[in-house]
């Protein structure tokens, strides 16, 4: 017996590659599809029945016919497809592939089109069969795969001696099966599910068990016929051992569901009745577990299993409900709540519907006239509508998605993702998201003393709609792209539009690096002229009478008195070079947390320096909640993306933050035309003799300490020789502790050729009438170049983090002066003159040092190269030839991804390398000598 129906209409589906096409069998009650390979079986055998359907008779006759062919050797490799195609056909061959269409042609179909049809069944058969074909040998089974249209003449040779073994093969393989298709041995279960209505009304229905051939699933019949007749000539066509195997089967069956022992106790295991407990753990247990062991349980189509689960996000029942979307709507009182929905065919079931499945205690139920069986999570479902309720960012974040995460409270246990449907008030919002950054521009606010690029535009009319709904927002331009003046505007178009509202709007809190407060405070009076502005710094601070305009502070003077800035009711609470709270841990961060606001706004180059638990640190400060805790972040998004295991994954969490961070470089086409070239070049020197002394002597003696030290101590030895390493690069004196660079008495110019090539960079500069930023990462270097300038009379300044704030900011307004009394040289440690400063006076730009993350040089060097240069800048990078520094060259070189996720934490990435691992980083590589 068989369940694929053959007196019913039959059609092929032709595939690419043929072997993928598909034959599908249909009658009255049901439809079945089989691959090619799969309906040859079945095509084979219906040829002999006489109460074939007409298209049955013409694709058996097809299939027959390929048969034939592949066993004649007439087939052939597909162009340059790697597929197989019959080929190498007589007139003979033809004559019967027209004679089959003329004969099988059936209404609806004409001559030709039955021709085509043969023809491309055959070419199926052709490349489903040869594909399964054992190697000789018998050792492995191997996939023939043909040659490409390009095969040379030996390879097309060997084809065809492969063709002509692998007939003879298929011929003996044909006589095999053909001698031991009508006695099976081995066989496989699986249970039909019956019932009738009065069996559905009680909530009952019976499992009849079924018998397969192991090697053809198709040949099926009921256990109780082969009960009934187990001889060898039986009708059933399973041989003598088959009940033996059978009732072996389904003891392994009932040890997976156990419900199954009462059909081991029947003298003819042939069918039982469920009760209502016993379907119930079918649903819930029994299906699963006898699929693990390779029974399959058949439901009828009368008796459905399409009711579906779905997730539906909205506003709570509880909170008023709004028709227009109005500042507050996304509010911190305003709450959304995840709801299940259950659906019948894709149809959402109604409330009355919903209500009959919770208090339905049957896992069978009758719904619009048709019985549905229940799942009992669906059911749970229906009886608890509620998932849970959640704060505006973390709807928002559903809808961005599409998806909730359900889970157990906290972040322990297992998380699953449901599909959410969003609820019609939060569509709209959803849709004024992701249409932010292109919505028509607002008006420039009338007391904005500048004229705006397209792109600055752009940028406030994005940072006015994510603001206006009560939602934070990441602005992360390339430094120099004018941050500073589109949140001015910001400010000012918030005032205005309170104005208009008639209700009054606080003041603008920016909290910033100490070396800014002096450029915020010059470009609010350049931009905004009369708008209050007062400094919270220094021994007089003071929020006494405040009201409006903007308060200026510093990270430092921030997290002493955050306290006392929480007791403000501010409109804009602003994080310039926000990068300063990506460890949200610090008190640091926790104190900009402690601080309120009606919208947060963040301002960095680098929303992502390191990993992506910063930029978690930054949306969160923004917009809490957004990407759920730190701990559920790594474990939903960091881990799955950085592991790059998961692409869809970071495609996903691309759509979740692109409505809260705007992100636009030089590079980009339109946004900075007017920027003139910048040139980045690194300059190799040597080492001088007295560094190589003290580079391998260093090397030595530290990983000798290294190699014996135990793990914590490890750390921190692997650190000191990676500081000293560097240090020694630059020049001995640093190392030393030496408190001036003086001048060897050999023939070399000087102990470093570093500072030997500096002074030529400087000289070259003074010369053409430029400036110059020299960087450096270790305060002590600069305050030796700051010695060694002085004593060749060089005019220059030096800024590090111990510079006064108004000491910075006289810096800053000297150099960019230029007049007579402008010293052209302005030395910079990294951490405190690398971002936020406008020095666009300079030309040329030198890295003494190399930083471990290109981020940061990239930063430091747009001190220079942002909005307002007007000649073409010069990038010079300083790298000792054979030494770490040129190691670290070469990764940000040649492994920009590598040093993105590495290097990018700092040096504290390299004491988890292994001992050799580490001297192999550090070892001293000296170039060949000359012969």
């Amino acid at each position: 017996m068989s369940f694929v129906p053959v007196t019913g209409p039959a059609s092929f589906r032709a595939g690419d590659p043929p072997r993928e096409g598909v034959v599908e069998f249909s009658d009255d009650r049901r439809t079945v599809a089989l691959p090619i390979r799969a309906a040859l079986p079945v095509l084979t055998r219906a040829h002999a029945r006489e109460d074939l359907h007409p298209s049955v008779a013409l694709l058996s006759g097809a299939a027959l016919l390929g048969m034939r062919l592949v066993a004649a050797g007439k087939f052939e490799p597909a162009g340059s497809a790697r597929s197989w195609r019959v080929s190498a056909l007589d007139d003979a061959d033809h004559d019967r592939v027209v004679m089959l269409a003329r004969a099988r042609a059936h209404d609806g179909l004409a001559v030709p089109e039955a021709e085509t049809l043969v023809r491309e069944v055959l070419d199926a058969v052709a490349d489903a069969m040869p594909r399964s074909a054992p190697v000789t040998g018998g050792r492995d089974r191997r996939r023939t795969t043909p040659p490409t249209a390009s095969t040379p003449a030996a390879a097309r040779e060997a084809d065809a001696a492969r063709r002509a073994d692998f007939t003879a093969r298929l011929q003996a393989r044909i006589a095999r099966q053909r001698a031991a298709a009508r006695q099976p041995q081995l066989v496989a279960l699986s249970l039909r599910v019956e019932a009738d209505e009065e069996e559905l009304v009680a909530g009952a229905v019976r499992l009849v068990l079924q018998v397969h051939d192991a090697q053809n699933p198709l040949h099926v019949c009921d256990a109780a016929l082969l009960w009934a007749d187990p001889g060898p000539g039986a009708g059933h066509g399973f041989g003598d051992r088959a009940r033996t195997h059978a009732g072996i089967a389904l003891r392994a069956a009932a040890e997976a569901w156990p419900v199954l022992d009462r059909l081991l106790e029947l003298r003819v295991p042939d069918q039982i009745t469920l009760d209502t407990d016993e379907l119930v753990s079918l649903l819930e247990d029994g299906v699963a577990a006898l699929k693990e062991r390779g029974v399959d349980v058949l439901w009828p189509r009368s008796l459905g299993r399409d009711l579906t689960t779905t997730a539906v996000l909205d506003r709570a029942p509880a909170a008023p409900r709004e028709e227009a979307l109005v500042p507050g709507l996304l509010g911190p009182d305003t709450l959304f709540s995840f709801n299940w929905q259950v659906a019948l065919h894709g149809d959402p079931l109604t409330d009355e519907e919903m209500d009959q499945l919770a208090s339905s205690a049957a896992p069978v139920l009758k719904l619009r006239g048709s019985w549905t069986v229940v799942d009992p999570a669906v059911a749970r479902k229906a009886r608890k509508r509620l998932i849970r309720t959640v704060r505006p960012s973390q709807a928002v974040a559903a809808a961005l998605t599409g998806v909730v995460q359900v889970g157990p409270a906290g972040d322990a246990g297992p998380v699953t993702e449901e599909p959410v449907v969003v609820g019609a008030s939060l569509l709209r919002v959803r849709e004024r998201l992701l249409s932010a950054a292109t919505r028509e521009p607002v008006p420039v606010p009338a007391g904005l003393a500048a004229t705006l690029r397209g792109y600055q535009h752009q940028g406030l009319t994005w940072l006015a709609e994510m603001t206006a709904l009560g939602l934070g927002a990441c602005l992360a331009d390339d430094m120099g792209l004018g941050k500073t003046v589109t949140l001015i505007a910001l400010h000012l178009h918030r005032v205005a539009e309170g104005a208009d509202a008639g209700r009054p709007v606080g003041p603008t809190l920016v909290v910033c690096p100490a070396s800014l407060l002096g450029n915020w405070e010059a470009e609010i009076e350049r931009f905004a002229p009369g708008v209050p502005v007062r400094r919270f710094h220094g021994g007089r601070r003071s929020l006494e009478g405040l009201t409006d305009g903007f308060v200026l502070t510093t990270y430092g003077t921030m997290r002493r008195d955050h306290a006392a800035l929480a007791e403000v009711g501010w409109d804009l609470v602003v994080a310039d070079e926000a990068q300063h709270v990506k460890n949200a841990r610090s008190s640091t961060s926790r104190g900009l947390r402690a601080i309120p606001g009606a919208a947060r706004v963040a301002l960095t180059g680098t929303p992502v320096e390191n990993n992506l638990t910063e930029l978690w640190a930054i949306l969160d400060w923004a917009t809490p909640g957004l990407l759920g805790s730190r701990n559920a972040f790594r474990k939903v998004w960091a881990a799955p993306i950085e592991s790059g295991l998961e692409p869809t994954k970071a495609r996903q969490f691309a759509d979740l933050i692109g409505p809260f961070l705007l992100r636009r470089r030089k590079s980009d086409p339109g946004i900075a035309p007017e920027l003139p070239a910048k040139t980045e070049t690194d300059h190799p020197v040597g080492l001088t003799r007295e560094q190589v002394v003290l580079y391998e002597a260093f090397v030595r003696d530290t990983m000798d300490r290294i190699e014996r030290a135990d793990e914590d101590a490890r750390r921190g030895l692997v650190l000191a020789l990676l500081t000293g390493l560097k240090q020694i690069c630059n020049h001995p004196a640093q190392f030393l502790g030496q408190g001036s660079l003086k001048q060897s008495a050999g023939k070399s110019a000087g102990r470093s050729e570093k500072l030997d090539l500096l002074d030529e960079l400087v000289g070259t500069v003074l010369a053409e009438d430029g400036a110059v930023l020299v960087f450096t990462q270790y305060v002590a270097m600069g305050r030796l170049l700051e010695a060694h300038l002085t004593r060749a009379g060089v005019p220059h300044q030096f800024l590090h983090g111990g510079t006064p704030v108004r000491e910075r900011e006289a810096m800053v307004a000297r150099f960019q002066s230029a007049d007579e009394h402008s010293p052209p040289v302005f030395l910079l440690s990294l951490k405190a003159g690398g971002t936020g400063l406008n020095l666009t006076r300079a030309d040329h730009v030198v890295h003494f040092d190399r930083w471990w993350n290109p981020a940061v040089e990239e930063q430091a060097t747009d001190r220079a190269y942002r909005i307002g240069q007007t000649r073409p800048v010069q990038v010079h990078r300083l790298v000792t030839r054979g030494t770490i520094e040129e190691r670290i060259a070469e990764l940000l070189t040649r492994k920009r991804a590598l040093a993105d996720s590495v290097l990018g934490r700092g040096e504290s990435a390299l004491t988890e390398l292994s001992n050799d691992d580490l001297r192999d980083l550090v070892t001293l590589r000296r170039p060949p000598e000359s012969p």
